[in-house]
């Protein structure tokens, strides 16, 4: 008979107070950011369409989206989403926010390998992630061979998308190193500026950490619960 597990704490909490913390410093730099104009006066939508024409990408559209944050590059259709607030505000984050999804299409042009990876594996991760741990708790809670193998199977689900937080690090790192660089080398924001650029832009990449930090501990969870049951 299975009981609650204090130290299920030890490998949840952590990351889950990352995660916290990641999504705070991320809605305050955005908030703080989106008050303060640019001085080109160029909103969110015009920058992605700089960025992408000089980059040579003429056939990617960029669409307005509804919801906070829900900006996005959608490889399969070349199309760069951006929220209503990023869209059309001549702001220092909207800017920033652009320019880092623009800097997805760069990548997506330019074959980085990390983002094919990343794109191949959505798939069979949205299956994953979904099956694993159900997998996994059906096996627990079974006896014999049977109930360890279903286990060890929702753990290698489960895995895939672990490795696939993993594998968004370096894509989402890449884009806002591109980001940064382009917003400078075209003249779009001043060095003063791109501190704000900066802060909404780590912030950011901290929320991508903090995701692979709990995708992580849990699949380490999971493989500690197993081998200590079948101790």
């Amino acid at each position: 008979m299975f009981h609650f597990d204090p130290s299920y704490y030890l490998f949840v909490i952590p990351p889950l107070l990352l995660a916290i913390l990641a999504q705070f410093k991320v809605k305050s730099a955005f908030k703080k950011y989106s008050k303060i104009s640019t001085q080109s006066g160029l909103t969110g939508a015009q920058t992605a369409m700089r960025l992408l024409q000089r980059g040579g990408l003429g056939n990617v559209n960029v669409e307005m989206t509804s919801g906070m944050l829900s900006d996005h590059y959608d490889p399969r259709n070349k199309v760069l989403r951006l929220s209503e607030e990023v869209y059309s505000l001549p702001s220092i984050a909207s800017v920033g926010v652009a320019a880092h999804e623009a800097g997805h299409a760069l990548q997506d042009k330019t074959g980085y390998t990390p983002l094919a990876i990343r794109s191949a594996m959505v798939p069979a991760v949205s299956i994953g992630s979904n099956l694993g741990p159900i997998l996994f708790m059906i096996g627990l809670f079974m006896h014999g061979v049977l109930g360890s193998s279903l286990a060890w199977a929702g753990i290698i689900l489960f895995a895939g998308a672990a490795l696939f937080a993993l594998v968004t690090l370096p894509v989402e790192f890449d884009a806002s190193r591109r980001a940064k660089e382009l917003l400078v080398s075209q003249g779009i924001l001043s060095q003063r500026e791109m501190e704000g650029v900066n802060a909404v832009l780590d912030a950011a990449a901290l929320t991508y950490v903090a995701a692979a930090a709990q995708a992580i501990m849990q699949l380490l969870y999971y493989v500690t619960l197993l081998n200590r049951r079948n101790d």
